[in-house]
């Protein structure tokens, strides 16, 4: 079931924190926004870039963010003068532009904005994995390929169905792995920057991973 525009933001930045405004759209009409942020003057240009793909940066609200990723579902934009992050996701029928603070991340961010679209939106998103995923998620023993390794979905006990929400999120992530610039471009990235603290915490996931899955 869809929620409205309200509650998908709101459920959005619950989840991460770091992600402090944002706004949806219909075409390129605001039909919400968080209070602390006015994009009225940009949103024009913003969605002609995005649509366009060869924009090299952006401007709202006066501050200059550089592609990092512009795809037809998506983009996510910095600033280098450490000012936060635009991450958004689209799909048929909706837009959804948020504002992630200095501390965040945009590319990790990228990933709950598509989650939080999917929840608003009555129609399936282009990222949605239920166009590719959903089917062999949706039945007893399906099989599914995520970035070139096949993923088993885990068949429902005793009749019992899993967590709608939780379902989501197990889709958007085996998307986010099968996507170049999610999961493998967000390593590269502090792999680039050296953040001894991010790749300590790869490591251990990884060596996580490899126990659980017995490899």
């Amino acid at each position: 079931m869809s929620v409205d525009p309200a509650t998908a933001v709101y459920n959005l930045m619950q989840d991460d924190p770091n992600i402090i405004a944002a706004a949806v759209l219909k075409g390129k009409e605001i039909i919400y926004t968080t209070d602390n942020w006015d994009i009225s003057a940009d949103v024009g240009k913003v969605v002609s870039s995005w649509i366009g793909q060869n924009a090299r940066f952006i401007m709202v609200a006066g501050v200059k963010y550089s592609i990092l990723q512009m795809e037809a579902e998506r983009f996510v934009a910095m600033s280098y003068k450490g000012e936060g992050s635009i991450v958004a996701a689209k799909d048929d029928e909706y837009k959804l532009i948020a504002y992630v603070g200095p501390d965040g991340d945009g590319r990790g961010a990228a990933m709950e904005v598509q989650k939080a679209l999917s929840t608003l939106s009555s129609v399936a998103s282009y990222m949605d994995p239920t166009s590719q995923l959903g089917q062999a998620a949706s039945q007893m023993g399906g099989v599914a390929s995520a970035g070139g390794a096949t993923v088993e979905a885990t068949p429902s006990v005793g009749g019992t169905s899993v967590n709608p929400k939780l379902q989501g999120e197990i889709k958007a992530f085996l998307d986010w792995i099968k996507d170049a610039e999610g999961l493998a471009g967000y390593v590269s990235y502090y792999l680039q920057q050296n953040n001894s603290q991010i790749i300590s915490e790869l490591s251990k996931i990884y060596d996580e991973l490899r126990q659980i899955f017995g490899v």
